[in-house]
């Protein structure tokens, strides 16, 4: 990621959880926007898991939430300016820019927008385009969820002048304290989606009664695959 700022390159990433890896695989536009991202990192556990059973041993966690955390506090210290476009609504997203400074004194929040949930008129995208650009701000911080953030900055990287967008997904919450982030332990044993559930079971039940059994049928039959192709090889 400062590579890209330093370079003056043009890049977005994206934290993916278990439901944004389906939703690409059903969705064209979303598979477009995952595909064409900088760098698509592992932001849920089981993926991780996934990745490891299919052969690559040292893919890592990647948790959104820390990542945006990690970076304010390098960002607080070397003054690079960042926007915060999301949240659920002004209010939550005005509480989100004090936490965060408050956390981390000296954070430069250049600026901020909570777009509403319809879509954004050819006059408005122009508005918010501008007021990032005029920020100055070196780095986006997106938080519209998935997959309507990846879409966003899809549809938004070669309009924008910031170096990097990035898709953090429910960090703008975590952040601003509006829900509790899943303890350790059910992170580690990835059952952050069960913990999430009991919070805000209206919201997302829906999701999750989809796209994690549909995760684990498509992981299932990809491994199965996988060794029948190996051991094709090896005979």
């Amino acid at each position: 990621m400062n590579a890209t700022i330093a370079a003056g390159a043009r890049g977005y990433v994206t934290a993916a959880a278990v439901n944004l890896v389906m939703s690409a695989r059903e969705d064209p536009r979303t598979r477009a926007a995952v595909l064409a991202a900088t760098l698509a990192v592992p932001d849920g556990q089981p993926l991780v898991w996934a990745l490891r059973a299919l052969g690559h041993a040292r893919a890592t966690r990647v948790y959104g939430p820390d990542l945006m955390a990690r970076f304010c506090a390098r960002a607080a210290q070397t003054g690079m300016p960042m926007y915060l476009y999301g949240g659920r609504t002004p209010e939550a997203l005005e509480l989100l820019e004090r936490r965060l400074r408050e956390r981390f004194p000296g954070l430069r929040i250049a600026g901020g927008y909570s777009p509403p949930f319809r879509p954004l008129s050819a006059a408005e995208e122009d508005e918010v385009i501008a007021a990032i650009d005029s920020s100055g701000a070196q780095v986006v911080w997106v938080g519209t969820g998935q997959p309507k953030q990846e879409r966003w900055m899809l549809a938004m990287r070669g309009r924008l002048q910031a170096p990097l967008l990035v898709g953090v997904g429910a960090a703008f919450d975590f952040h601003a304290g509006l829900v509790s982030q899943a303890p350790g332990w059910m992170q580690r044993a990835g059952l952050e989606w069960a913990y999430r559930l009991s919070r805000e079971p209206r919201r997302l039940w829906r999701r999750y009664a989809r796209y994690n059994p549909l995760f684990v049928a498509c992981f299932a039959r990809q491994y199965i695959d996988e060794r029948r192709r190996g051991r094709g090889r090896r005979a």
